[in-house]
Parts: C-alpha cells; structure tokens; sequence
C-alpha cells in the first residue's frame, strides 16, 4: 500500500488541532486529528449540498449562494454547473492554508472554479458573513464542519445555536434555503430549525453517489415566503 504523504499543515484560528493535507497516489485528504474531513475519492454528498439546494433557487433571477467551506471545491463546482450566468456565489473560508491548497496541490480538483467571474473567495468567518446580510442571500450552504457543532473550532457552535439560525433566517431572502452538511443525523438540530422559523427536510444521502458507502445527511431548511 502506498504511504501517505504529509503536503502540508494549517492553523485553525481558535481551533485546538490543526488541519493536514496528506496525499496517497492520486488520493488527497484532508484530516483534523484522527478525523477525516474530507477525501478526493468520496464526494457525493457534497456535491448534493449545492445540487438539492440549486433546485430550490433555480428559477430565481440573479441568485446569491453563501458556501462557508471551501473544502475541496465539490459543492463549489457542483453548484456552478447548475446556477446561470447572473448567479453570484460567495465561498466563505477560515483557513488561508486551505484557499492555498486548492490553487496548489489541489489545483487539478477545483478546475476552472476559483476563477469563474460568478464566484467570490473569501479568507473570512461565514459567521460574520452571515450576522451582517439581511435578506440577502438566496442559498447559505454549510460545510464547515461534520455537524452541526463547532468540531473545527468552537466559534462554528454561533451558526448551529438558536441565535445563530435565527441570523442565518435574517440574511436570507423570504424563500430562501439554508443547507447544513452532518456525517449522522441530529433530532435535535432539527427541532431548533424549526423553532427558529425555517420549514425543515432532512435528506439522507450517500458518500460515494453510489448505494453503498456511508450515509450522510443534510438539512434544507427554508424560510417561509416568496421572493
């Protein structure tokens, strides 16, 4: 078996471990301690992130979509696909390692993306991006974590707590979907959802696009209303 190779390392800001790229062949990911974040090979439902949410913001003129992560640029990419011309996409992104990362090592993964004139990356806290919009976004996409609990630092708990999803409310437009990435499912998150206005699906989806692998779930929470 090939070894991994360490590419590089990053700091968290208010993070206790830090973030390593490690490669193996033509295989890339990405790891905080002993858990992975995120793999070149699997990345189903990160793509469903960004395509299940398009759906619900398709038919709108000049959408705004929020992506906190950058990642691997799978939700990044899947959503370009799909949003037209007069789409505007903002990539919120903590770490400055990780936009280095994918215009380096990782260049080959995001394509054309990161240069696309629809999209916007930011070396920024999606949280503050989010506590300062009203009405403002169509689509918030988060994948900053594996759940909705601040794993990569503990700041990340202001977007899953109810005073954080009542801000995420307040920047989007009436109709609007805020989508959360989770490895498992959480009754709990769910129910402060609803108790901060959204109507809520929870959708369970697969790793690898394929039957089999492990399930991953995302919420699509929308605020009621028209746009």
């Amino acid at each position: 078996m090939l070894p991994r190779i360490l590419i590089g390392t990053a700091e968290i800001p208010g993070g206790a471990d830090n973030l390593r790229l490690l490669q193996r062949g033509a295989e890339f990911s990405i790891m905080l301690g002993s858990t992975e974040l995120m793999n070149s090979r699997v990345s189903g439902s990160e793509k469903a992130l960004a395509t299940l949410s398009c759906e619900k913001i398709l038919p709108r003129s000049n959408p705004r979509m929020l992506i906190g992560g950058l990642g691997m640029g799978f939700t990044l990419r899947a959503a370009l696909e799909l949003l037209g011309a007069d789409a505007t996409v903002t990539v919120a992104e903590l770490v400055p390692e990780v936009v280095a990362w994918a215009r380096g090592p990782l260049a080959h993964i995001f394509g054309d993306s990161l240069t696309d004139p629809r999209v916007t990356v930011l070396v920024a806290d999606v949280v503050h991006l989010i506590s300062e919009a009203r009405s403002h976004y169509d689509a918030i996409l988060l994948d900053v974590d594996n759940g909705p609990d601040g794993l990569t630092c503990e700041s990340n708990d202001q977007l899953y707590n109810l005073k954080g999803l009542r801000l995420a409310h307040a920047a989007l437009r009436p109709g609007g979907v805020l989508a959360v990435w989770s490895s498992a499912p959480d009754k709990v998150f769910t129910e402060r959802l609803r108790k901060a206005g959204f109507e809520v699906d929870e959708v369970v989806v697969r790793a690898n696009e394929g039957r089999n692998g492990a399930r991953h779930v995302i919420w699509f929470a929308v605020k009621p209303g028209l746009s």
